[in-house]
């Protein structure tokens, strides 16, 4: 980089000669990885010139060291015209300086601070103020070290920071190259050594002053704009500025830095991981795992480890071997298709097509099959899986290009009958399949079609249980607690009633139920009392009140409340699940059982009838919302940035549905460091007789229930303390938590 620029040929840079002062620092600055500055004087004129080039130096990952002395100029116009006086320059730093220097900088200074607030907020900026020891004279340094991480050049000047010294004035610089030959690189050491001298408080010759309010009123004033804000920003300056500087070199140099400016800026416009740091090894090795399964795959993925980044970090890997990209993902709610067109676009993917029912997709989607035919485009199509199945859409998906990459978030819905009859006809090569559960429950049938399709099987392509995540920090450690909750005896004796008849359907050889239409509706009745087991109001009461007193507040809190009907997931014709009034007043009861503890507690209830839900949950992950009550609707699709306390209500007994919900509580975020989850655990009557006829069918009954108990407290905190408050129920059903996941 700086071997490359092509610099004064006698090292000597003079105001008004061939080779110009200001030439040099923006030829350096655009070419440097680090900047040591022994500055001297500090003024808005300095900063002013100093930012040409800035933005290129930070784009390329450039850090700065700085020595700057103690005084501060009250006035940088009389300043400068007096030549910087020292007896009338008598200020010191200090806070009201600063912000007096904001408020009269023009654009150009405030870019600089807007540069150099970006590098105190990401630790690449280090300042040390000195004056001399005993309080002779001030540090009047002129002169720094520029490095591209192999070679350095260093310089002497004998202008000062200011506009003047680089425009006006008649100065001089001279500067040594380390490639040059041996008493240059010499020289540059020799100076490279000086500065660190002084820089690591060693120097014996002046006094050192703290910066740390001055580093952070600079951040706090200025520090609010996007570093793809500052490239732009900085071309335009350079064009501003242009006018003044008549000498060719200089041109050259600034023409230089805004050719540099303008490809920064295409890269930055290209596809590409939205994080600097780059995906994480996880997200790595399950694209070279889906490589070596031929391009297909399950990812198993605990949720909040990133399925949609890992999803579209495989894309990004074929955009970068192929030079386009083309990809259609199918997911299960509307939310879900406005979440991954955001996702989409932080990759600076574009042609995004959104196909649902509140889309007018066709043409956009016709337009770019056309073009696919002519000059290979690139696009993304985002569809939810009841759009995905009717015969308009399956019309253009068929003529989609061989290379489209499939990709199924929430792949256990592609199970469902009205799709998985589809699969066969797909000819898509490339696939991908996403969920934190691949598996769908109780319909071995639509698994089969899964792992065909995907060319995959437990245990996956690739695999990052939540276990994993939470032992290597990607998800936050959480304690469980489960509330025992008993039928009151007329929902009891119902209960009993239909165990009994189900007792008739038991297969003697299996000893499971015979699957038949009258099993079906038996358990979907014993199951709406469960759902809606009456204790299950007070017990709740009785947790926020708790937590309430405990904490002052309910900031953060997520209710899962009691499902009135059991969801059907065979078949998918709507985009969203929608609540039907019985589901709606089992809401209204938990929403007001939580805004009867205190007038201070905002709670809210989260529909498929809530409007303005992107404001909702901002609300919420603010904190200007306390609680969000849900059914449903918070499973697939709505992301929760923020949420501390969890209290399920729904007697789950789907993985699915129970490790979501879970791993929602669990996303990390700034000042968060537990997790808390509270489970409303139905036990129909605690101590049944060992001896009664349906004592096998209740015991099979409270076995699913602690599944999900195991599963909860496995992970948690406080394991120990929960083992022993289930082991007396335990004992009695005979059941061992820790073999449960054996039992059928």
């Amino acid at each position: 980089m700086l071997k490359k620029v092509n610099w004064a040929e006698d090292r000597d840079y003079k105001t008004g000669s061939e080779d110009e002062p200001l030439q040099f620092y923006l030829d350096a600055l655009c070419n440097s990885k680090s900047f040591d500055l022994l500055l001297g004087y500090f003024s808005s004129s300095a900063i002013n010139l100093l930012s040409l080039g800035f933005a290129s130096f930070i784009y390329s990952g450039g850090k700065m060291r700085a020595v700057i002395n103690n005084i501060l100029s009250d006035e940088d116009k009389a300043a400068i015209e007096n030549g910087q006086n020292k007896k009338s320059l008598t200020s010191v730093y200090n806070l009201n300086d600063i912000k007096q220097l904001h408020q009269s900088l023009n654009e150009y200074g405030k870019h600089f601070f807007e540069c150099f607030a970006w590098l105190i907020a990401n630790d690449k900026i280090e300042i040390k103020i000195v004056k001399p020891k005993d309080g002779r004279g001030i540090a009047h340094y002129k002169s720094g070290v520029f490095s591209d991480g192999k070679n350095a050049v260093s310089y002497k000047s004998s202008c000062n920071f200011t506009y003047y010294g680089f425009i006006e004035n008649l100065e001089e610089l001279e500067c040594r190259m380390s490639w040059d030959d041996e008493r240059s690189k010499r020289s540059v050491n020799k100076q490279i050594k000086y500065f660190e001298e002084i820089f690591s408080e060693k120097s014996q010759n002046v006094e050192y002053l703290s910066i740390s309010e001055v580093k952070s009123a600079i951040k706090s004033e200025f520090g609010d704009k996007d570093i793809d804000e500052l490239l732009v920003k900085e071309k335009v300056l350079l064009k501003n500025y242009q006018k003044d500087f008549n000498n060719l070199k200089t041109q050259q140099a600034i023409n230089s830095a805004i050719g540099k400016i303008d490809e920064f800026v295409r890269q930055e416009s290209l596809p590409k991981f939205p994080f600097k740091e780059g995906p994480r090894k996880y997200q790595q090795e399950a694209y070279l795992k889906w490589i070596d399964n031929n391009r297909k795959g399950l990812f198993a993925m605990a949720t909040g480890t990133g399925k949609t980044l890992t999803a579209l970090n495989c894309l990004l890997n074929e955009y970068k071997e192929e030079g386009t990209y083309k990809a259609i993902i199918l997911v299960p709610t509307l939310e879900l298709v406005d979440q991954w067109k955001i996702e989409c676009g932080k990759f600076n993917y574009t042609n995004i097509i959104t196909v649902s029912s509140k889309e007018k997709w066709k043409d956009k989607l016709s337009f770019y099959n056309m073009l696919s035919r002519l000059n290979n485009p690139s696009f993304i199509v985002i569809a939810t899986y009841a759009s995905f199945v009717k015969d308009k859409f399956q019309n253009f998906f068929k003529d989609l290009p061989k290379q489209t990459l499939f990709i199924a978030d929430e792949v256990h819905n592609i199970g469902a009958p009205n799709i998985s009859k589809l699969l066969p006809k797909i000819h898509l090569e490339k696939r991908i399949g996403l969920s934190a559960t691949p598996n769908r429950i109780y319909d071995e049938t639509g698994n089969i079609s899964i792992d065909s399709f995907f060319n995959d099987q437990d245990p996956y392509t690739y695999s990052f249980s939540m276990q994993e995540a939470i032992e290597k920090e990607y998800l936050c450690k959480y304690y469980y607690y489960p509330h025992i909750v008993s039928l009151t005896e007329q929902e009891f004796e119902k209960y009993r009633e239909i165990s009994k008849k189900l007792a008739q359907f038991i297969d003697p050889v299996t000893k499971s139920f015979k699957k038949c239409k009258e099993v079906e509706i038996l358990l979907l009745k014993r199951k709406r009392i469960i759902h809606k087991a009456e204790n299950k109001l007070p017990k709740f009461k009785t947790i926020v009140n708790n937590e309430f007193k405990k904490r002052g507040n309910l900031k953060y809190t997520l209710i899962y409340t009691p499902e009135g009907v059991l969801e059907n997931n065979d078949i998918i014709m709507e985009d969203n699940y929608i609540e039907n009034e019985e589901d709606i007043f089992l809401i209204d009861q938990y929403t007001k059982a939580i805004t009867d503890i205190d007038f201070s507690i905002m709670a809210r209830k989260f529909t498929s009838k809530t409007k303005n839900r992107k404001s909702v949950i901002k609300q919420f992950s603010e904190s200007d919302l306390h609680v969000l009550t849900s059914m449903k609707c918070l499973d697939e699709g709505v992301d929760v940035p923020r949420a501390e306390l969890a209290i399920f209500c729904a007697s789950t007994g789907n993985p699915r549905q129970f490790i979501q919900r879970r791993g929602r509580v669990l996303r990390k975020s700034e000042g968060k460091q537990f997790a808390y989850i509270h489970d409303l655990v139905v036990i129909p009557k605690f101590e049944m007789d060992k001896n009664d006829e349906t004592f096998n069918i209740e015991r099979s009954f409270i076995v699913n229930e602690m599944k999900r108990v195991e599963n909860f407290f496995s992970l948690a905190i406080n394991k120990a303390e929960v083992y022993e408050k289930l082991s007396e129920i335990c004992m009695h059903y005979n059941i061992s938590l820790y073999d449960i996941n054996n039992e059928n």
